[in-house]
């Protein structure tokens, strides 16, 4: 054994990593999901809302990071849907708006037609600035936003007649692929009102470490890569369906099943790697080729 490993090609290698990631695709593979307190501490930021709440959905990605992030919006926009919250969309990122008009044609216009325009949600759209965008908004959102992405005055919107800045807002969901993002409405928003906003965030695996610092104090919760957006996914199915959930409703969660294959893989090989290297160890000290 120890001699074909040592010297197996490293095609069959890509081989297993192939079929690690292409079984589960082709047969769907899903584990069951454990939501983390991070995760959970989210959904009862929106579920303990009255029904009604006033709730900011910043949607700062764009498609190089939505195979992480799409699923949470969706879920997180279903999850105030069913909530019935009134959602104020706007992004930070030039890209943003797709994203936002994802979110509402996959949910709201598809699964909740009863829903109107103007009355349960809106979409502010992006407006250019960065940061500079929530040092204004936090106090003056009329300053910035005067109509909406359709460009209908928003003093015309019926939801927006008595918004005068995000303080009244119940809460902020904050979806962020990089800059702008969960830092900047940490730092501008609810550090300098940290009595006025609640900020509950989704972010990239590659984020998440820099704001673990942040919970729970600035961050209310956090969903953390795919996993947290399957954790989610999992906690908004058991609230809300009474048998099988919509498969876009569990899209992170069909992803997860090649991730956690290829994952265990990768830790075998490490291991067999490495028994190995001390097994070539071993026989050299031994004169052993």
């Amino acid at each position: 054994m120890y001699a074909i490993l040592k010297n197996l090609d490293r095609r069959w290698i890509f081989l297993l990593m192939a079929l690690a990631v292409s079984i589960p695709i082709l047969f769907q593979f899903q584990f069951p999901e454990t939501p983390t307190q991070m995760t959970v501490d989210v959904f009862e930021a929106i579920e303990s809302l009255p029904p009604g709440s006033n709730v900011l959905m910043a949607w700062d990605f764009d498609p190089s990071t939505e195979g992480e992030l799409g699923p949470m919006a969706t879920a997180l926009t279903r999850h105030c849907c069913e909530k019935g919250h009134k959602m104020y969309f706007l992004t930070l990122v030039p890209v943003g708006p797709q994203m936002i008009e994802k979110s509402i044609a996959t949910v709201i216009r598809s699964d909740f037609p009863d829903l109107t325009y103007g009355n349960d949600y809106v979409n502010l759209g992006f407006k250019s600035g960065y940061e500079g965008v929530i040092k204004v908004i936090v106090t003056n959102l009329r300053g910035l936003y005067t109509t909406d992405a359709r460009g209908t005055n928003i003093d015309q919107i019926p939801m927006c007649k008595n918004i005068t800045s995000i303080q009244d807002m119940r809460l902020i969901i904050n979806v962020s692929g990089a800059y702008p993002g969960t830092k900047e409405w940490v730092q501008y928003a609810v550090t300098p009102f940290p009595d006025k906003f609640e900020l509950v965030a989704g972010v990239t695996g590659v984020q998440a470490p820099m704001f673990y610092p942040y919970v729970p104090k600035q961050l209310v919760g956090m969903l953390s890569a795919i996993k947290g957006a399957a954790e989610y996914e999992t906690l908004v199915h058991r609230a809300y369906d009474e048998g099988a959930a919509d498969k876009k409703y569990m899209e992170a969660n069909r992803r997860m099943g090649p991730q956690l294959v290829a994952h265990l893989l990768m830790i075998g090989l490490i291991l067999v790697g490495n028994w190995v290297y001390f097994m070539q160890k071993r026989m050299e000290k031994q004169g052993i080729s």
